[in-house]
């Protein structure tokens, strides 16, 4: 009975003092999930407008967006580690008020991508991945890390500090993922017209940083945007009167690569040593408690 009191007033807690939010880590798995982090509402843009919904009903749509279902079990439940962080994390450093934009799908947009049948049977699977690693969060030094993640590098990611111009990313390093090379989607192409473009800079791992495209100048990101490619590591060719593009990987390249850590779960690693490989000197922790900035 005393357990059962002490769960429901932590839960209350939660809830009277969400609007002031501030997230506080500890080690170890004594606490348990009393804490129930993944019941909290955030808010989240949605063509619609802004909507609240619970973190768990949110970071399951993200999730399903994000990586494929059929995936193994431990890469799942890696990738449903890196979601949480990186809410927790923003909400940590901006406060309640703060408006989610990553986008997510809602069980129509599920149903639409998979029928009726499957998203009955690959809801229940990533709900059961979410409560798995429950209150589970990946921390560098106590605190949140830069939960980075994209589908296939082009060999290896990319270094952190270099690509975001800052120190505070130590455990965002390179890291060799040989088994990418092997997909079916690391090579892509695509033809343009031909436009007066060069590539300017590349960082250490062999993604474009810059590109001149006539008098302006672009990100490697921007261009890859602009020009709907499948990752920011790429060539340039003319051909033909055209300018052919070469893609290699799918995505920015910094953080996990969903597809080697399918690999490395496929090996039976688990999601704490995918994690460890691809985010160096880590730790997961809980999330203990959420508390009132103003109280302290």
């Amino acid at each position: 009975m005393k357990q059962r009191f002490k769960t429901f007033f932590c839960y209350l807690s939660i809830i009277m003092l969400l609007p002031y939010i501030v997230t506080v880590f500890i080690n170890g798995s004594s606490m348990a999930s009393s804490s129930r982090v993944d019941d909290v509402y955030v808010k989240v843009k949605t063509e619609a407008g802004t909507v609240e919904m619970s973190m768990e009903e949110y970071c399951i749509g993200v999730l399903a967006r994000e990586i494929p279902a059929d995936y193994k079990k431990e890469a799942l439940k890696a990738q449903a580690i890196l979601v949480r962080t990186e809410v927790c994390k923003k909400l940590q450093e901006n406060g309640r008020d703060i408006v989610l934009e990553e986008p997510f799908w809602t069980k129509e947009e599920m149903e639409k991508a998979w029928g009726a049948v499957k998203t009955s049977s690959n809801y229940m699977k990533f709900e059961q991945i979410w409560k798995e690693t429950e209150c589970q969060i990946l921390t560098y030094e106590g605190k949140p890390v830069k939960a980075s993640f994209f589908r296939l590098s082009n060999g290896s990611t990319r270094d952190g500090n270099e690509v975001l111009g800052s120190e505070e990313y130590p455990y965002l390093k390179i890291v060799d993922c040989p088994l990418d090379i092997e997909a079916g989607e690391q090579i892509q192409t695509v033809t343009l017209d031909d436009m007066d473009a060069e590539i300017t800079e590349c960082d250490t791992a062999g993604y474009v940083v810059s590109v001149r495209v006539e008098n302006e100048s672009l990100s490697g990101e921007e261009f890859r945007n602009s020009y709907h490619l499948a990752s920011s590591c790429f060539t340039f060719q003319k051909y033909n009167g055209k300018l052919r593009i070469t893609t290699r990987g799918v995505g920015h390249g910094l953080g996990m690569s969903q597809y080697t850590a399918n690999e490395m779960a496929k090996e039976g690693m688990d999601a704490a040593s995918i994690l460890e490989y691809f985010f160096e000197g880590t730790e997961l922790k809980e999330v203990a408690d959420i508390v009132s900035s103003e109280t302290k």
